[in-house]
C-alpha cells in the first residue's frame, strides 16, 4: 500500500477531500497512490495538506505507530462525561496524553466535542432571546439542552460503532480546532 494511501486513510480523507484540501487533482493523487512518487510542488503541497513531513509521505521516514483501537474507543466514550462542564473535551484530551494517541482520529474526536460544546452554548444562550422575540415556550432552553445532549450521545455511539467495525469515524470534521 502506498504511503499516501495509509496517511490519507488515517486522516479519514477520501481522494476527493484530499484533492480539495491540497489543490492537487484527483487524477494525480490516484497516480501517486498507484505507485508514482510525488516530486517538487506536489510532494510539498500534499505533505502540508496532510500535516506530515515530505520524508514521511515518501516513506523514507518511519511513520508514527498505528492507532490503538481500544484507546480510541476509550477516548471516544470518555466524551460521555458531557454533563460535567467541558468534561467532554478535557477527559478525552487527558486520555490522549496518557494513552499517547497523537493521531488524526483522536484529534477528530476532540474536535467534534469542541464543535458540539460551542454550538450548544450558542444555541442555548440565544434561546432566552428567542423566547422573548417569538414568544416561544419558556421551556425552550431546557428542551434545546436535552436535544443537544441526545444528539451528542448519538454521535459518540455512532462513532464507537464505526471505530469498532471500520477503524474510522462515522462523523468527522473537515477542519480542526487543534
Amino acid at each position: 500500500m502506498s504511503g499516501l494511501v495509509e496517511i490519507r486513510e488515517k486522516r479519514n480523507l477520501t481522494q476527493k477531500e484530499l484533492a480539495e484540501r491540497s489543490g492537487i487533482s484527483i487524477r494525480t493523487i490516484q497516480r501517486i497512490e498507484a505507485g508514482t512518487a510525488p516530486k517538487g510542488f506536489t510532494l510539498k503541497t500534499l505533505a502540508e495538506a496532510l500535516s506530515v513531513s515530505e520524508e514521511e509521505l515518501l516513506g523514507t521516514k518511519k511513520r508514527s505507530r498505528a492507532f490503538d483501537k481500544k484507546a480510541l474507543q476509550m477516548i471516544n466514550l470518555s466524551s460521555l462525561l458531557f454533563f460535567i462542564p467541558f468534561g467532554n473535551i478535557f477527559f478525552p484530551l487527558l486520555l490522549i496524553k496518557i494513552k499517547k494517541q497523537q493521531n488524526a482520529i483522536a484529534k477528530q474526536l476532540v474536535n467534534i466535542q469542541i464543535l458540539w460544546t460551542v454550538s450548544m452554548i450558542v444555541v442555548v444562550g440565544i434561546s432566552p432571546f428567542w423566547v422573548r422575540w417569538v414568544g416561544a415556550s419558556r421551556q425552550l432552553s431546557l428542551q434545546l439542552l436535552l436535544i443537544f445532549c441526545l444528539l451528542n450521545l448519538f454521535i459518540i455511539l455512532r462513532n464507537a460503532v464505526a471505530l469498532a467495525k471500520h477503524d474510522r469515524l462515522y462523523f468527522r470534521l473537515n477542519f480542526s480546532f487543534l
